[in-house]
């Protein structure tokens, strides 16, 4: 059994409304069950959803504020006052400044751009940056992504003869700043239909105002943003990225073609995953690890070769990046370890970590532990701490560090992110409540993910009529997650690792039970990051995937694929090792497994044992009417004990079992065993079953003359050579006529009985024994891959 990683949540879908759906929209009864299990019910709203493409664009002077933002806006630019857009250091700040930027240059504005600095000057605006404002002659600051919660930095603003126009798009606080305009679709008593837009939406709704048109021409830079951001992919959202990605696919700015030639995306083919883990992350790079100012130049240049050269910068600066989360995570990851508890709210701390990519780290660390975790850096020295934080499902964090607030000088966010400043002598009892609350909260089932599916779906359903038809349901991303489907009953034809460190795992499979009489079409699946499931997977498993649908090209042919999202094997496995020699690297493979058996049907088998086996696992001896006897505890938890047979979670089989029922015994024996590893190796003279005229000429020869030591020779070899047969054969023979009492041993010479009762050979045991051994070969070793689970399962189970 391979258990899945997350627990699955599957939707389902109103088949009377799928069906029509598929009949009014003309469209495949798997998107229509789709649309159904996402909501879509109606058909004329399914209708609008599908083909939206900017219809879904409201008024923007229903955002509250907005009359008098665009007021005062074009009387600064009819004043020729200097105007300052003040942005953020991610990518929809950055985007969001940038947007307005190439507004306010295309109308003809006296305007610079200011983004705080990370580590400096840290989020949102700041009295000294409201200073430098005044002394450059600022009569005008118009903020994007920011400002909602800068009452006082606002109202110093108005001291020095500054006017504020803030646009945002962050929960507004109780009170709002004395502002010119607070344009937020957030704000209480705001009647814009849509709150999900991000910064730069909100930007872009000011651009709208300002022009008196939908400006497409800036699109691009919006969607860029709304995705950076993770903003929900519904609504206008989802108008307004289709817009950025058909005028990205035509033709955009110079910075957004040079982000595609080093990121080696083909801009034709552009869609919203490679905005979100392609682009935002080489725009947010230059603001986590140094300023945010080359994002924002290269998003607002012209010149061809300038923006390569900063595409090329941040590319680097992004890969920097890359280097520092890895060397934070290795050592927040050995931290993490040394904590006992596997619940609980995971806290880890170090001087001197980057500040810009901590949130990073907990995002990777909740992905490895699925524990609430926050990572901290330690200013060495204020003795400060900065942490970033990030949730699972159930855990509201902000409530949290709510109760926890005596202990920060500081904090914000949300139930799933949020961020905080402590004093590093906080940091124990911090952790310690902390984990008082998530045991007070979280139930042991809460620790385990969820990942949700739409619907499931056959295999033979994923074909490429059907993949290109859900890209109708694109863009996808927050709120509007690509297609997840669960696929049943799989079997494997084809398994391999691929990629750098074989990291990857590649499937080909194919339905057990294919619908009708056609061929089933194998489909490529694969599973990124889950190479080391290669070896814990068997050819016989019946899998069930959970997975997206994609288009795999290659040499110019298009072949449907299964992205695997997380994968699960129910029932027991059986891992075919029948010639396998004891120097099969998979030995290897099974060795680190916990809780591994070896079943010995005789002791002399332990030879035969693979040495990584005798390392790890436990040797047990069947013994009829006796049960299990441990032979061999495993060298690695010698000094913790080993678990019982019952509780072993798989089982290796060197040699063949004597009997049917021999096997049966360990199979059930071992309730929670759910791998099976069969070697069944065998020798040719111990499974022969000599016939009637073998038996009669070695008693003939026994009676005849009255010995078997004769000339000096043993009796078996001297028999053996009399008769013509094999020493083990003759041994076998010898031992039969001795049970049955037609034979006996004086002084270590046979001699025949005298006055014999009349025998047959079936009374022997020892003779239904090689009886069963030959019927057991025939099952067991000469049977496909497939009758051998069937068998093995069945005899688990048989009552």
């Amino acid at each position: 059994m391979i258990p899945s990683r997350a627990r699955w949540k599957i939707g389902e879908a109103d088949e009377a409304a799928a069906n029509e759906l598929s009949a009014r929209l003309g469209v495949d009864e798997l998107v229509a069950r789709l649309l159904a299990a996402r909501g879509w019910t109606d058909p004329e709203e399914a209708a609008r959803f599908l083909d939206a493409e900017g219809e879904d664009l409201h008024d923007p002077y229903l955002l509250d504020g907005m009359t008098e933002a665009v007021r005062r806006i074009r009387s600064a630019m009819e004043k020729k006052e200097k105007i300052r857009i003040y942005g953020d250091y991610d990518a929809d700040g950055v985007s969001s400044t940038a947007l307005m930027s190439r507004l306010f240059r295309s109308l003809g504005a006296d305007f610079d751009a200011y983004i705080p600095h990370r580590v400096n000057e840290g989020y949102g605006l700041n009295r000294q940056a409201m200073k430098l404002a005044a002394e450059a002659g600022i009569s005008l600051i118009v903020t994007v992504d920011t400002g909602i919660s800068a009452r006082e930095e606002i109202a110093y603003a108005g001291e020095l003869g500054i006017d504020v126009v803030v646009t945002d798009h962050h929960e507004p606080p109780a009170e709002l700043p004395d502002a010119v305009a607070v344009v937020n679709p957030k704000k209480p008593g705001c009647p814009y239909p849509f709150k999900g837009l991000a910064g730069a939406g909100v930007a872009f709704k000011l651009a709208q105002a300002l022009v008196g048109r939908v400006p497409d021409e800036l699109a691009d830079i919006a969607a860029i943003g709304t995705v950076g951001d993770l903003m929900p992919l519904t609504g206008e959202n989802r108008s307004l990225v289709k817009r950025g990605l058909a005028r990205m696919r035509s033709g955009s700015y110079a910075g957004i073609k040079a982000l595609f030639e080093v990121a080696g995306i083909d801009r034709n083919a552009v869609n919203a995953g490679h905005l979100a883990f392609a682009l935002a992350p080489r725009i947010n790079a230059s603001g986590r690890l140094e300023a945010a100012d080359p994002a924002l130049r290269l998003l607002v240049t012209d010149d061809s070769s300038e923006a390569g050269e900063l595409a090329m910068s941040l590319d680097l600066l992004n890969r920097e990046r890359q280097r520092i989360v890895d060397e934070i995570a290795a050592e927040a990851l050995e931290l993490a370890g040394r904590e006992a508890e596997p619940s609980g709210v995971l806290v880890v701390a170090k001087e001197s970590w980057n500040v810009g990519v901590i949130g990073i780290v907990a995002s990777k660390l909740l992905e490895r532990f699925y524990r609430p975790t926050i990572v901290l850096s330690i200013d060495p020295t204020t003795g400060m701490a900065k942490g970033s934080a990030r949730s699972i499902a159930g855990f509201d964090l902000y409530e949290a560090l709510t109760a926890c607030a005596d202990l920060m000088d500081h904090f914000g966010g949300h139930q799933a992110a949020a961020g905080m400043t402590i004093a590093a002598a906080n940091l124990p009892a911090f952790r310690e409540r902390l984990g008082r609350i998530a045991r007070e909260k979280l139930s042991a089932e809460d620790y385990q993910p969820v990942l949700a599916a739409d619907i499931e779906c056959g295999l033979e359903d994923a074909t490429l009529g059907l993949i290109k038809e859900l890209d109708r349901l694109a863009p996808f991303g927050a709120g509007n997650p690509a297609p997840r489907f669960v696929f049943r009953n799989l079997r494997i034809l084809d398994q391999k690792s691929m990629g750098k460190e074989n990291r990857h795992l590649k499937l080909q499979v194919v339905p057990w039970t294919p619908k009708g009489s056609q061929k089933p079409v194998a489909v490529d699946a694969v599973g990124f990051g889950k190479g080391e499931l290669l070896d814990r997977l068997s050819a016989t498993d019946r899998l069930e995937l959970l997975g997206e649908l994609s288009l795999n090209e290659w040499n110019g042919k298009v072949k449907p694929q299964i992205l695997i999202q997380d994968l699960r094997v129910p029932g027991v496995q059986v891992f075919d090792f029948r010639g396998a020699a004891r120097s099969d690297r998979r030995w290897a493979s099974v060795a680190k497994e916990a809780g591994i058996g070896v079943v010995l049907f005789s002791p002399e088998e332990a030879e035969t044992v693979p040495e990584p086996l005798r390392r790890t696992a436990s040797l047990w001896l069947y013994q009829r009417d006796r049960g299990m006897r441990l032979l061999q505890e495993a060298s690695a938890s010698a000094d913790s004990g080993h678990p019982g047979f019952d509780e072993l979670k798989g089982l290796v089989f060197p040699a063949l079992p004597p009997s049917r029922s021999a096997l049966k015994f360990v199979l059930q024996e071992a309730k929670q065993a759910d791998r099976l590893y069969p070697v069944f190796a065998f020798s040719d003279e111990a499974s022969v079953l000599p016939n009637r005229e073998m038996f009669k000429q070695i008693y003939s020869t026994l009676r005849r003359e009255g010995s078997a030591r004769q000339g000096g020779i043993e009796p078996i070899p001297y028999l053996s050579r009399r008769a013509g047969l094999p020493v083990p054969t003759v041994r076998f023979i010898l031992d039969v006529f001795e049970e049955l009492e037609l034979i006996e041993q004086v002084s270590g010479d046979y001699r025949c009985s005298v006055s014999p009762a009349k025998r047959d050979l079936a009374e022997s045991l020892r003779y239904q024994e090689r009886q069963q051994l030959r019927r057991v070969e025939e099952e067991l070793l000469y049977s496909t891959a497939n009758d051998l689970t069937r068998l093995l399962t069945e005899l688990r189970e048989e009552r």
